[in-house]
């Protein structure tokens, strides 16, 4: 019988026949000829309409064809899951036979009701430890009534099928294997080297190209001895000598004995190991080594970049704060517990706050916390931005909207499309704007002036002010619906004066950050310079006491934080003090403004601090030097005094400054 004819179903080969012709049909393939070999035979030899051979997934709960025969031709391969099939109870290791109705008792395995089967029979595939690791199935447009067909041969050309899956699986590892070690040989840091006993090069990776400078097309095959000092060469010499005669073969050479030789001529220290392997009875010798020099000169790269790392980080973390928002107390922990609250959300955060309470501060955190941290924060200050340019500086513009406008300008909005954008100083921003403001909220979308294209941002928008917008509100200077739309969640941070716990980690803070920026080395803050400035009311808050330690700095000599002038805050505090003898009934706005009801108590620090000054040089005649001199009595170093009083503006004709 021609097995690429059609055969009768009456017809059927006795089990020792029909197996030879299998055998015979299959005995010369391999791989995937094999597979499609052995389910075409089969499918003809037992007479059966359709045969295939399958592989289990590593969870078990899926198996993908190696060859499928159906109705005479190859069919393409599948992969199914195996639950529903009639093939479930073979992957699951026993041999499953349906004479007839196969649809009906598999109605939810779809592929049945195509190929239009009545009948199955399958054996599985196991491993040595009766693992399942695939299945061989025949099956057919007519009943089996007379018994599974072929049931032994079946199970043993299982047996068969799985000796080649597991071959072709060892073959792929072993190629894994050949391309992960090939991989690590061309990528390695260190030379590698391999000879033989003649020193024959075998093996020259990509570092041994570098160190040595030669391509290896130029060294395989060649003699190792030109890369080798006469010292070096008689090493190896010795080493292949100890590994002959049962030694361990490998030895350790620490750098400054050893060198090695460039394909210039130049010489260079090397350390070096060498080991012996066994290769298809050959012995082999592997060199690995590495020039001292150059790693020495990598160790020494690499640790200073892992200084400037770990400086630009502290000097980042120092600078911006992103890290952590400096304080304590239960004032500022409330805003820090609200802000983390809405920060997950998408919702616009009105922040207000006295200036220099560190509202932006409060918007970076936010921003840092989101979901949208992947994108840029834009901030835009809008008292700063002049009043005809805030439409171009929040929307853009195109090329001639306006005269100097010699070029398309993206604003501000666009550049933070996914991202946050910050609004500070939003009380600021001009009636006409504000109308284009709400528009953006509400419809997330602008023109650029000049321009007639609609675009769409996706934007979180947070805001802040030091004014009071319901009054502004109420006076008609801010649109009521933009306020509204602004403040779904407001944010009120705290004045310095109100969490007076948290001014000794400011002051601390400070001054470290200063101190480090301008070179001094501060250690210690007196107990009694600490008191005057928790007792201060800081009408500017964080910025002002910032300023005020950063002048500290730069007058302290010593290791005391130093507040120059016995008088420096002492008009203040005097007003202080009024201010506290009638704080017991006035409100809280009133308490703040007394604080400088008198005029020279209105003078800024700086103010105060020149006068200082003036005063001590008319007292030594203007002398800076000396042991009589100004710096002597303020305890600064002289050049530092001449910096403050060219910063402060102080001339010699000050003198008549009373």
């Amino acid at each position: 019988m021609r097995l690429d004819q059609p055969t009768n179903s009456s017809v059927r080969l006795p089990e020792d026949a029909a197996l030879r012709e299998i055998a015979e049909g299959i005995k010369s393939e391999t791989g995937e000829r094999f597979f499609s070999s052995l389910v075409r035979h089969l499918a003809l030899v037992l007479n059966c309409q359709y045969a295939f051979v399958s592989e289990l997934s590593k969870d078990r709960l899926r198996f993908r064809t190696r060859a499928v025969w159906g109705r005479g031709q190859f069919l393409e391969n599948f992969d199914f899951l195996v639950a529903g099939t009639p093939c479930e109870a073979v992957l699951n290791g026993h041999t499953s036979y349906h004479p007839e109705r196969l649809c009906q008792l598999f109605p939810e395995d779809k592929a049945l009701a195509t190929w239009a089967v009545q009948s199955y029979c399958g054996v599985p595939l196991v491993d040595l430890s009766d693992h399942v690791v695939g299945h061989l199935a025949i099956l057919d447009d007519k009943p089996m009534l007379d018994g599974p067909r072929g049931i032994t041969i079946l199970r043993i050309l299982a047996a068969r099928a799985y000796a080649e899956i597991e071959r072709l699986r060892a073959e792929a590892a072993i190629r894994e294997d050949e391309e992960r070690l090939a991989s690590i040989l061309a990528s390695a840091m260190d030379a590698i080297i391999t000879f033989d006993a003649s020193r024959t090069i075998e093996l020259f990776n990509g570092a041994a190209e570098k160190i040595f400078r030669c391509p290896a097309v130029n060294a395989m095959g060649r003699t190792l001895d030109p890369f080798l000092t006469d010292e070096f060469r008689d090493a190896i010499n010795e080493s292949i000598r100890a590994a002959d005669s049962g030694g361990t073969g490998g030895f350790v050479w620490a750098p400054g004995g050893l060198g090695g030789r460039r394909a210039d001529g130049e010489e260079f220290t090397v350390e070096a190991t060498i080991s012996q392997a066994g290769v298809r009875g050959r012995r082999l010798y592997t060199l690995i080594l590495r020039d001292v020099e150059e790693r020495r000169r990598a160790e020494d790269a690499l640790r200073q970049l892992s200084l400037q790392n770990e400086y630009l980080r502290e000097e980042i973390k120092a600078t911006h704060n992103f890290g952590a928002i400096v304080g304590h107390s239960r004032a500022l922990a409330e805003v820090l517990d609200k802000a983390r609250l809405v920060a997950s959300t998408d919702s616009s955060v009105l922040i207000l706050g006295e200036t220099g309470t560190g509202k932006e501060l409060i918007a970076r955190a936010i921003h840092s916390s989101s979901p949208r941290k992947g994108h840029p924060l834009i901030k835009v200050n809008c008292a700063a931005v002049p009043t005809g340019l805030i439409e171009s500086e929040l929307f853009g513009h195109e090329k001639g909207a306006f005269t100097g406008a010699v070029e398309r300008r993206i604003g501000r909005f666009e550049l933070a499309n996914g991202g946050t954008i910050f609004l500070d100083e939003i009380g600021e921003v001009p009636a006409e704007m504000q109308v284009k403001l709400l528009r953006v909220l509400q419809e997330r979308e602008f023109e650029r002036l000049g321009g007639r294209e609609t675009i769409r941002v996706d934007v979180r928008l947070i805001t802040a002010t030091n004014r009071d917008l319901r009054r502004a509100v109420a006076d008609g200077a801010f649109r009521e619906d933009l306020y509204y739309r602004l403040s779904v969640f407001p944010l009120r941070v705290p004045p310095l004066r109100e969490r007076p716990e948290d001014i000794p980690l400011l002051v601390h803070y400070f001054v470290n950050r200063h101190a480090a920026r301008i070179g001094r080395r501060i250690s210690r803050v007196p107990k009694t310079v600490m008191e005057r400035l928790v007792a201060y009311r800081w009408p500017g808050n964080v910025r002002e006491l910032e300023n005020v330690i950063e002048r500290a700095v730069v007058l302290s000599p010593g290791a005391d934080l130093e507040v120059p002038g016995e008088a420096l805050l002492a008009p203040v505090e005097r007003a202080n003090e009024r201010g506290r003898k009638h704080q017991g009934n006035e409100p809280q706005q009133e308490r703040a403004s007394s604080v400088h009801s008198p005029a020279d108590d209105s003078l800024t620090l700086e103010e105060i601090e020149r006068r200082h000054i003036v005063e001590i040089l008319k007292r030594t005649g203007w002398k800076i030097a000396g042991d009589d001199g100004a710096a002597r009595l303020l305890k600064v170093n002289p050049s530092t005094l001449r910096s403050r009083i060219k910063k402060l503006g102080i001339w010699r004709s000050s003198s008549n400054i009373s």
